[in-house]
This record gives C-alpha cells, structure tokens and sequence, in this order.
C-alpha cells in the first residue's frame, strides 16, 4: 500500500535516455526530481523476459532506496480474448512480464486484455477471466504470489475494458487490482468527465465493489486526451489546451477522501507532466495542512 499519493512517469523520462545511464539508475533520477513512482515498460517483450535478473534486481535494489514506487506495463503483444495459439502466446508473454516484475520487485504489471471483435461482451469476458486464472495459478506455482496483475481500463468502445468488465475481473480473479486510466475512461465515454461528480462516481463504483482498501490505494494513469467517435486517438500534455479530462477535479477528491494513489503520467511529457500532477495535489493538502 501506498503511503501517500505518489507520482511518476510511465515509461523512461527523454532526459533520463539523454544521460545514456543503465535503467537501473532510473529511480535516483527521478528521485531528484522529486518524484516517487516509475511505470518500467515491458510493451515489446515476447515470451521470455527481456531484462537481465540482475539488471532487473538492481533497479528494484535501487527503487527500494530511493524510496520510488514500482510497476511495470505488460507487452503490448497480450490479448487475453484471443483463443488457440495466440491466447497461448499470450499468457507466456504476460508470464514473462509477471517474472520480470517479481524480479524487480515490482508490484503490479498493467496489461491491455483485449477485444470483442464482433463477440459478445459475455463471452469475451469469459474467455478473459479464464485465460487470467490459469495466469494465476502459473504465477503460484512459480512463487510469483508478490506480483498483481492489473487490467487497464481502455479507450476505445472496440476494446474489452470497461470500467464494470475491468472491476468484474478483479472481483472474480485472485491477484488482480484495476488500473484506472482515466484518460481512456474520458476517450471511450465521449467526453465522460465533466465534473467532480463524474470522478467520484468512479471512486464510488471502485469502493462499492472492491471495497475501501482497494480505493485508497488504486493505481492510475492519467494524461490529456484527443479522442473521436471511435474513441481514444492520442494522448496529449498537461499544457496543450482544449483536452481534458481536468485533473483538478480529481486531485480535489484525493484530499476530500484521504486516498492515497499512485499516479503515472501518460503525456508525451511524462516526468516533466508527472511533476505538475503532483504539484496539484500537494499544493492542496499543504492548502489543508496534511504535509
């Protein structure tokens, strides 16, 4: 569980690749900017890991030190609705993701599970959550029980991954908690938030089915977003105007509930938007004298 709301980047910041340091010395980096989480990217793996253990031991070792909080995102090559080979291939690759994580001593993997492609929601959640289970049940008998599996939420109506089919899987699969991506949620609705009260309708469906834990600590993505009647088109910084959705509003609801959420920036800006997103928030706990 988080401490306090953190914030970092999901991916490696464009000044940290500049530095040509090993990954390894990523945490360090961010930690002098002031920030507490990292999203590590493992969006192009295939089916075996794609880091050395010990390069992967040492980011954790380092993560560990400078108190940085972390995560990672599954390849972009899982899709848990497929069925035959490509399903199969699918959990190898987000078992390989999970090995990798475990070995940093990352906590969650985010995974995108998939689409309808003209299938019934029904049946596709079913083909998910059963494809999750046997994921599952891999990562017990590896001994990778430390490791969560989190399903984002997705931005477009063709993707499997509302925010229900996204909830329903974590209440039905053992060592699954939500990503909220809240700028898909905006993207896939048309425009969803438009006031606290669309925010905290969320928080509200989150607790009511997964409970109070669970809320206080959840795992977002958050960014600017440009989307068409298709859903989601591109992911936009914090400064480019006329994108939403606001995340003032959402930061308000932080500090009315007391939550306490890891945040990872999605712009093409990530640590330097990863900074201004914490900036709201704790400009208005300071506002309430809570730090």
């Amino acid at each position: 569980m988080a401490d306090r709301p953190r914030f970092g980047p999901a991916g490696m910041p464009s000044g940290f690749k500049v530095l040509k340091r090993p990954v390894s010395e990523t945490p360090r980096y961010l930690r002098e900017e002031g920030l507490d989480a990292f999203e590590y990217q493992m969006v192009r793996w295939g089916p075996k890991p794609q880091i050395r253990r010990d390069e992967a031991e040492r980011l954790g070792g380092n993560a560990v030190k400078e108190d940085v909080w972390l995560t990672a995102h599954g390849s972009y090559f899982v899709n848990l609705t497929a069925e035959g080979e490509v399903l199969e291939a699918s959990k190898r690759r987000l078992l390989a993701c999970v090995t990798g994580a475990s070995w940093m001593g990352a906590r969650i993997v985010v995974f995108h599970p998939g689409f309808y492609g003209g299938r019934s929601p029904q049946r596709v959640f079913e083909i998910c959550e059963g494809a999750m289970r046997e994921v599952v049940e891999s990562m017990r008998s590896l001994g990778l029980s430390g490791v969560c599996l989190a399903p984002e939420t997705m931005g477009k109506p063709s993707q499997f991954g509302s925010l229900d089919e996204v909830l329903g899987l974590c209440e039905r699969v053992d060592l699954t908690v939500p990503n909220v991506d809240w700028a898909h949620l905006h993207a896939r609705d048309m425009g969803r938030f438009r006031s606290v009260d669309d925010f905290r309708r969320v928080l509200d469906e989150v607790e009511r089915r997964l409970g109070s834990d669970v809320l206080k600590n959840l795992y977002y993505h958050f960014s600017h977003i440009e989307f068409t009647d298709r859903g989601e088109r591109r992911h936009v910084d914090l400064d480019v105007a006329g994108f939403g959705p606001d995340f003032g509003l959402l930061a308000g609801l932080f500090v009315e509930l007391g939550l306490n959420p890891v945040v990872c920036c999605e712009t093409p800006s990530l640590d330097v938007d990863a900074q201004k997103l914490r900036d709201i928030v704790y400009k208005r706990l300071k506002a309430k004298g809570r730090v």
